[in-house]
Formats: C-alpha cells, structure tokens, sequence
C-alpha cells in the first residue's frame, strides 16, 4: 500500500507540472493576441490565464505539502491543505472576474479599438484547444488520485477553455457584423461565468474544511458494510468519516456479543478494514467495539447464541439513518425501518 501511496503522490505531483508549464505558455500566447488586437474580450482570457498561473503554482505546492507523512505538528497529515489550495484558487477566479468586469464596463461606455482581430482569435482558438485537453487530463488524473486540487484545477481549466471558445465566436461576430460593442459585452458574459465557477470552488472548499459529509462516500461505506454484515454483527452506529487529500478518516461503533474475546473483536476490525479498502483504497478505520447488554437480544438475530435471554422479534435495516444515528436500543422501535 506504501508504494501505491507513492505512486498516487508522483502523478498528482506530474500532472500539476504538467498543468503550470501548459498554464505558462498559454498566458504568454494569450497576453500576446491581447497586445496585438487590445481585444477586452481576449483581456478577459488572458487574464483567467494570469489566475491559472498563479493558482497552480499554489496548487502544486499544496500537493508537495498534503504528501508529506503525518508529524508530530501535523497527526493526521498535511491534507486539509488541499481544500485551502481551492478555496484560494476560487477566490482569485473571482478577483479575476471583477477585473475583467470593470475593464469591459469601462470599454462598453467609452468604446473599445481593435485590431488584427484575425489573427487574434486564431491564436486563443488553438488555446481553448489546449486547455480543453489539458482541463479534462486534470479532472481525470485528480479523481483517479482523489486529488481535489487537481479537480479543482482541471475544472478551472475546463473554464478558461469554454472561456476561449465563446470569445472566439464573440470575435468571429464581431468580424462579420463589425460591431465592435459586442467585443466587452462577450468580456463581461465571460467574467459572470467565471464568477460562478469561483463560487463553486470556493463552497466546495468550505465544505471540505468543515467535513461536510460526502454523500456519495457515505453511500459506498453504507452499502459495502451491508454487503459483507456478519449474522452475529449486532448493531452498527455513530458512523463518522472525513477526507483529508486522497485519504479518509471512519470511525464507528459494533455491537458484538459480550462474551466475544479481545482477539475476535480485533478479527472483526481486521476484517471490515479489509473490505472497506477495497472501496475507499487508503482509508483508516477505528471500530469501538461494544458489548451487547439484555435489552438488545431481541435485536439480535445471531441464531446460534447460546447465552440468549428473549427471542429475536425485531428487525431493522442497516441503512444510512440507522448508522449515522445512536445504538438501535435507545431509538424508538415505531422509528427504525423494518426489513
């Protein structure tokens, strides 16, 4: 598993290099058609370039930082950075947004000259190419590392290169209409785009730093430990899981009968980590092992119990409610969902 972790660390950090040298010469081929034409709709992509930049840099940094192995400062790692790193990212989409915003407005109310526009939307035509490959090669390798800065990144990439290609028919207009008002008007269409872009980037970080429960992982968990449920499993609850980088963090409380030995219950841990990983490839699992008490023999269903003191004669599912919540004998049996 080490070497896998390794691995998984290599291509983030590779694809994130991949990502700031792609980034480089797309700024300068963009800040070059913004020079040649005084375009304010290629100001707009070039400066989303200009955030790509500084955002990946940041980005890769975060990565350096979230791969190091937990220390004494840091027990449970440095991935949290992650989720710092795009909420940063978000926040300079935004900057750029309102940047562009204001340069168009100022543009739409005193009029805007252009030239060699021609040449100018070839130049971020090819550029919205790039960065269409190169935003859909980061969401990919950040969801096969589960790297939520590489998502963040190849989303914000994916951006600029919608960005580039309504510029490119914005100025494709404007060359057959010659109606020079479209060129900020397209600027500051973009720019609202890119201010909802940033806005999600920035919810998903806060979301991220404050361990909102992600429902798709939870759905994993739910139904992986149904799938591999033991009869003498008799409860499970106080489910809690966070992620950190490309790692998750779960915790939860099992019933098993009291008379089970230390070096059973540890088995049990052993194995519902084993299954669990098969799922959510570098997680750590902590399992509080509790004892059943008389009140919950009519919960169990473990037929071979010699040491029962009523018959079984309530069923429940193991659903997510019923695992997020407390011990099914303090719950209400009018409130559990029945088989």
């Amino acid at each position: 598993m080490t070497a896998e972790i390794e691995q998984n660390n290599l291509d983030k950090k590779k694809a994130a290099w991949i990502s700031l040298i792609v980034g480089g010469f797309m700024f300068i081929s963009k800040i070059s058609a913004y020079l040649l034409t005084g375009s304010s709709a290629i100001f707009s992509d070039a400066a989303e370039s200009v955030v790509h930049v500084a955002a990946t840099s940041m980005a890769l940094y975060s990565i350096y930082l979230s791969s190091k192995p937990a220390d004494e400062d840091h027990l449970y790692g440095h991935g949290n950075v992650e989720y710092f790193s795009a909420g940063v990212e978000g926040l300079l989409i935004i900057i750029a947004a309102i940047t562009i915003i204001y340069t168009s407005g100022h543009d739409l109310i005193f009029g805007v000259t252009t030239q060699q526009l021609g040449i100018g939307t070839t130049i971020i035509g090819i550029a919205g190419l790039v960065n269409l490959a190169l935003g859909l090669f980061l969401v990919k390798k950040g969801k096969q590392t589960n790297s939520l800065t590489l998502i963040a990144d190849g989303k914000h990439v994916l951006t600029d290169s919608y960005t580039s290609i309504g510029v490119v028919i914005g100025l494709i207009l404007v060359l057959i209409t010659g109606f020079s008002l479209l060129d900020p008007i397209i600027a500051i269409l973009v720019a609202l785009n890119i201010l909802f872009t940033g806005y999600k980037l920035i919810r998903e970080s806060i979301g991220g730093l404050m361990h909102e429960t992600d429902k798709e992982t939870l759905a994993l968990i739910v139904n992986k430990i149904n799938e591999v449920k033991k009869e003498y499993w008799i409860d499970l609850h106080h489910l809690r899981f966070w992620k950190s980088s490309d790692r998750v963090y779960m915790d939860f409380h099992l019933i098993l009968p009291y008379y089970f030995t230390v070096k059973e219950s540890h088995l049990e841990e052993e194995y519902l980590e084993h299954h669990l990983e098969t799922i959510i490839p570098n997680c750590s699992v902590r399992i509080h092992m509790d004892y059943c008490k008389e009140n919950v023999c009519k919960y169990c269903s473990f037929a071979e119990c010699k040491k029962r003191l009523e018959p079984h004669t309530i069923n429940f599912k193991w659903d997510t409610t019923r695992m997020l919540g407390d011990p099914v004998y303090v719950v209400p049996v009018e409130s559990l969902s029945h088989h």
